[in-house]
């Protein structure tokens, strides 16, 4: 039923764009357009509204917690009577103790309704205060993570509607599961340096799937808070009722090594029962200590588990790194050990590149292999104060390496993938056709089941099912329709031609 959703969200955009579009006539839509986009470089507010119009493919790397805007993670602590620490400004469960105001305060108090909104976001940071932006940014998540307890189909739902407003077409969101019940089991078991040994005792008794059955009772309850935020199924339906959006599992990455295998565990499990779970990845700071003493750790955790569960795609945050974070040697190897021994298929951030050792071979292996670059360019100038030619974008690039723009944590930085466009272009001197490269990209190296529109990984040509047909046009051939009807991917990349045909024409 939900890859079904993502069908009817294809053809809905596929018949609003596309009807009344005329044949293309010399010189191209594209070289019209292109020059249209040179035209407004010197234009900062034309461009914004151009890439505001522009299609942006899909959103590979965003955190659901952190993707929603603080304004409406102030309003569900306000729901939820939580309280709010007068000092940190964290975020709890009643009752308020003396030091402790109601979060319903926001409502009639400007100054705390402002002191809350700065410590939950990124909002007024002053890069030349006490604190740095790496700190601040990762401190925001432990500040406002109760107020999104009860409330990730609403999350959901607002990710969804932000990336219908955006014209996108694809949502990747991470999110974790079951946490106190995957502790308790990992400190039951304890750590096992045989990996097979640890998984056999977590699978024993039907342990580990009571978790995954609990993980995806908790992901139906998320949807049908999700159908009820947007009025699914009634007239006053959201379009963004069948937008198609997956989750990839996020497992912290810097606590115990049993604690880290068995969210691992559970994310692949997940991912072979629940089409909703497509990816696993690891989160938290990459520079904290217990992440970098176990670094080569997870990676072999990853690539152990990936080969019993084939199904469960890999993308990883790697090199999210800088010089000034890690000791020496800690800066030349994390990137390609996601690539060749957990087996990324995405790379998140990779921002540390150019200090691994034999960083161009490195580049060519991943280009070689079609591994993309989730790069989310505000959050690298916030957290890792890393911008303009100091970040590798460009230097990807220039080895083939694909990029896929993404969000990361829109609500934390006060962003949106317009902006992540817009730094694009201004700060990597990207063209018009570099943006289109892109976009396709980012639904190309989506997780999202079903076969290709393409012929192979990064050429956008389409495959042998729609190669006689029109791209994005409306009436496809008998063959391809089957392909757009049998598979989500190719869908959602049809529906992308068809908006990149609107936009253009």
């Amino acid at each position: 039923m939900r890859f079904r959703r993502t069908t009817l969200f294809a053809t809905a955009v596929v018949a609003a764009l596309v009807t009344a579009v005329p044949a293309a006539a010399a010189p191209s839509p594209e070289d019209r357009v292109s020059a249209r986009f040179d035209a407004l470089l010197a234009n900062p507010d034309g461009l914004a509204e151009f890439l505001r119009a522009f299609p942006k493919g899909g959103d590979l790397h965003n955190h659901l917690s952190g993707a929603v805007s603080t304004e409406s993670l102030i309003r569900y602590a306000v729901t939820d009577g939580l309280c709010v620490d007068k000092t940190t400004l964290t975020a709890s469960y009643p009752p308020c103790t003396a030091t402790q105001r109601p979060a319903a305060d926001t409502g009639t108090d400007k100054a705390f309704y402002r002191a809350v909104l700065r410590a939950w976001s990124m909002e007024g940071f002053d890069p030349a205060g006490p604190e740095s932006g790496h700190d601040h940014f990762f401190a925001t998540f432990g500040k406002f993570s109760a107020a999104t307890d009860r409330h990730k189909g609403d999350m959901l739902a607002e990710v969804a509607e932000t990336a219908l407003r955006q014209n996108q077409f694809y949502v990747e969101t991470l999110i974790s599961r079951q946490g106190s019940a995957v502790r308790a089991l990992a400190a039951s078991v304890g750590f096992n340096a045989d990996f097979a040994v640890m998984r056999q005792k977590m699978l024993a008794d039907g342990a580990m799937a009571k978790i995954v059955a609990a993980a995806k009772t908790d992901t139906d309850n998320d949807y049908a808070q999700f159908n009820a935020a947007l009025k699914c199924g009634t007239p006053a339906a959201s379009r963004a009722c069948v937008f198609p959006a997956r989750y990839d599992y996020q497992v912290g990455r810097a606590t115990n090594p049993e604690i880290v295998f068995a969210n691992l565990l559970l994310g692949f499990e997940l991912g072979q029962v629940d089409g909703r779970y497509v990816g696993v990845n690891l989160v938290q700071p990459e520079d904290d200590p217990i992440a970098l003493r176990d670094y080569h750790l997870h990676m072999t955790m990853v690539g152990f588990l990936h080969k019993l569960y084939p199904k469960t795609r890999i993308t990883l945050h790697a090199g999210e790194l800088t010089p000034e974070l890690v000791p020496p040697a800690d800066i030349l190897f994390h990137i390609r050990e996601a690539v060749e021994i957990a087996g990324a298929e995405r790379i998140g951030h990779g921002v540390d590149v150019r200090h691994e050792t034999n960083a161009a071979q490195l580049a060519r292996e991943m280009a070689a292999k079609h591994v993309v670059v989730e790069a989310p360019l505000t959050s690298n100038a916030q957290i890792l104060e890393v911008s303009g030619p100091a970040h590798p974008m460009r230097w990807y690039q220039r080895f083939g390496v694909p990029i896929a723009l993404a969000t990361d944590d829109p609500g934390v930085s006060r962003g949106d993938i317009t902006g992540e466009y817009v730094r694009a272009v201004t700060e990597q001197h990207q063209t018009y056709r570099q943006l289109k490269q892109i976009a396709r990209a980012s639904l190309d190296h989506g997780f999202i089941q079903g076969a290709s529109l393409w012929r192979a990984p990064d050429d956008f040509r389409p495959g042998p099912a729609c190669a006689g047909s029109v791209l994005g046009g409306a009436n496809p051939s008998q063959r391809c329709k089957q392909l757009l009807h049998d598979s989500p991917k190719a869908a959602v990349e049809w529906a992308q031609e068809a908006a990149f045909r609107a936009f253009e024409d």
